[in-house]
């Protein structure tokens, strides 16, 4: 089998030497998905099968349908880390930020970046980033395959959830043949596609689709129906019963409606307020329309915070940037018949 990342082979295997005799903590971004905690999962595991001291820390808990792809790996809360010198290993995180304020005053240097975000600048004193890939565990699957380092049927899950849930169930653009190839893989070596998916897909609660619904019912088309926008209000987890963790997935149904190009959930967190943003096409790039509030992401998938802001103000100017955005690329198109 030929090389899935060449251009990272030596600096890897020299990253991985580096290691040696090193306490490693591996990180996450806040809210974590099935990327962050498959790549997290992996690498601790594989590391610590290399006899490097590693574990995982977190900002905030696994959400509950992602559990079963940590198994017995040591994971810790960010208050629970040990005390000392650790050396820092940030994950999917597009910039050091996204860990929280918290982690990076603490690793205000890292040692290690491993991500796929189009965002990524390179914060690390060594970077394997490459926006080419679907996922960050498809990276450290195929660095890990290319070391025939020893993956074992936990790191194996964890990077096919890792996988499944950043191509969207292998359905976004993203997804390549260089992904099936290391499924392929993954699965000789312990994954199982049909158990991930049970975990993954299958174990919604009523609280969650009580919140789906109040989100569908708040969708609302804006620039001639190619943008598609939903609201979740303050107070909306305390009554469905739900948790921030059960956003995920919300925004693609703004996206799946025909003709929209564009979705958008927009959550109010007290005076702050989140925003995701997809695309069917990466061609309307809304990791720069994410960037313009200090945001960022991939084309098609991007996300962004803000403090101090109403939701009716904020919508007003998303709306006007992201219909820039669409008059650029439509007028583009025209200038290429």
């Amino acid at each position: 089998m030929e090389l899935i990342y060449p251009e990272f082979y030596d600096r890897f295997a020299a990253f991985l030497r580096s290691l040696e005799g090193r306490r490693v903590v591996v990180i996450s971004h806040a809210r974590p998905d099935g990327d962050c905690i498959g790549s997290q999962v992996a690498l601790t595991r594989v590391l610590r099968a290399l006899n490097i001291d590693v574990i995982c820390a977190n900002p905030d808990p696994v959400p509950r349908r992602i559990q079963f792809a940590v198994g017995d790996t040591p994971l810790v809360n960010f208050d629970g880390l040990p005390e000392g010198d650790l050396t820092a290993i940030y994950v999917d995180c597009a910039d050091q930020g996204r860990a929280g304020e918290k982690l990076k005053a603490r690793f205000p240097a890292p040692f290690a970046n491993i991500d796929h975000h189009l965002s990524n600048i390179g914060f690390a004193q060594h970077n394997f980033i490459d926006v080419g890939s679907a996922a960050t565990a498809e990276i450290l699957a195929g660095l890990f395959l290319d070391h025939h380092l020893p993956i074992d049927a936990q790191a194996a899950q964890s990077l096919y959830a890792g996988i499944a849930t950043d191509t969207g169930q292998f359905r976004f653009n993203s997804t390549s043949r260089r992904t099936f190839l290391i499924v392929a893989e993954l699965m000789a070596r312990g994954a199982q596609p049909a158990a991930a998916a049970a975990e993954l897909y299958e174990r919604e609660t009523a609280g969650k689709l009580d919140l789906l619904q109040r989100f569908l019912a708040s969708l609302s088309y804006e620039c001639a129906g190619r943008v598609c926008i939903g609201t979740l209000p303050n107070g909306i987890y305390a009554a469905t019963g739900t948790s921030p963790e059960d956003v995920e997935g919300l925004v693609d149904y703004a996206r799946s409606i025909e003709g929209v190009e564009i979705g958008v959930l927009i959550e109010e967190q007290g005076t702050a307020i989140k925003a995701s943003l997809r695309s069917k096409d990466p061609v309307y790039r809304v990791d720069r329309i994410a960037a313009a509030f200090n945001g960022g992401g991939h084309a098609c998938a991007a996300g962004l915070n803000l403090r101090d802001v109403t939701m009716a103000d904020f919508r007003s100017r998303l709306v006007a940037a992201i219909d820039t955005q669409i008059s650029a690329v439509d007028t583009l198109k025209k200038s290429t018949l």
